[in-house]
């Protein structure tokens, strides 16, 4: 079996390749990225989600291909779909997919190319196992050096909760499920093993800070308007500021435990991810 890695430069890409590696390091696998030249010790081959008629060549050979999501949200699904249609014509016999925890059900407006992606897959007739991730506790973690700074951390999601995980959890779970094909046509729901409100993230960061760090909820166009001033483009801060309001009805809590089954060990602690991040 050869297994290809989209995204494989990427921050979940490179965990996973580690993580499949460490697992079976004779299992055959191809790293697909944009500039093949990022990738060490592994076979790699360009592979551009933005250029449908050259993804077909560096899937030759392939006999299960891992669809990382596109960071790139000009057109994602659109994306998804080219990669989809070139491993079909590459004679790919399945894709895992990381798509979005709850998957259809979700309300966010992040959802919606994952939603687009899972519907496709479904007429493609390929084998197929989805990843649906929850939230991973790094999406929090790259800004804490300035949240410690002010003593605050902003938001909109109430007293809300988030299952987080850390990356290094979601990029186990494409290992497993690369490795063995079992995991064909299964759907898996993924998020951490606890449920934290962004109060209890902000008590955490504090432990680790020694300094008092409070959260600071805020109205959702609020919260929209000041990621906005922090640089972000318009339309990526509403999207997080819509996670955030959906983050209230429970749109990113599991208490399923797929994921710490599924990986062999219970998901990393909030604690551990921001104290390493800090």
């Amino acid at each position: 079996m050869t297994i290809a890695l989209t995204g494989a430069s990427g921050q979940l890409g490179q965990l996973a390749l580690t993580a499949i590696k460490a697992r079976d390091p004779a299992a055959k696998v191809i790293a697909l990225a944009r500039d093949p030249a990022k990738i060490s010790d592994t076979e790699a081959r360009a592979f551009d989600y933005t250029k449908p008629e050259t993804l077909a060549a560096g899937l030759q050979g392939v006999s299960t291909v891992v669809l990382i999501s596109s960071n790139d949200f000009n057109d994602r699904a659109g994306q998804h779909r080219a990669v989809i249609d070139a491993a079909r014509a590459a004679g790919v016999s399945r894709i895992i997919y990381t798509s979005i925890l709850k998957g259809a059900a979700s309300p966010m407006l992040l959802a919606a190319d994952h939603i687009a992606t899972e519907a496709y897959l479904q007429t493609s007739g390929l084998a197929t196992t989805l990843l649906r991730n929850g939230w991973y506790t790094e999406n929090y973690t790259g800004t804490l050096a300035m949240s410690v700074q002010h003593g605050a951390i902003i938001g909109a999601s109430g007293e809300g909760r988030i299952s987080m995980a850390a990356r290094a959890d979601y990029a186990e779970a494409i290992a497993v499920t690369a490795l063995d094909a079992a995991h064909s046509g299964k759907t898996y729901e993924l998020a951490g093993d606890t449920a934290h409100s962004m109060a209890d993230f902000a008590a955490e960061v504090s432990k680790a800070a020694g300094k008092a760090v409070g959260f600071v909820d805020m109205p959702q166009a609020d919260f929209a308007a000041a990621l906005k001033g922090f640089g972000l483009p318009e339309g990526f801060a509403m999207v997080l500021a819509d996670v955030d309001a959906h983050v209230q009805n429970g749109a990113l809590e599991d208490h399923s435990h797929s994921l710490s089954r599924l990986i062999g060990r219970p998901t990393t602690p909030i604690g551990q991810t921001i104290t390493a991040a800090l």
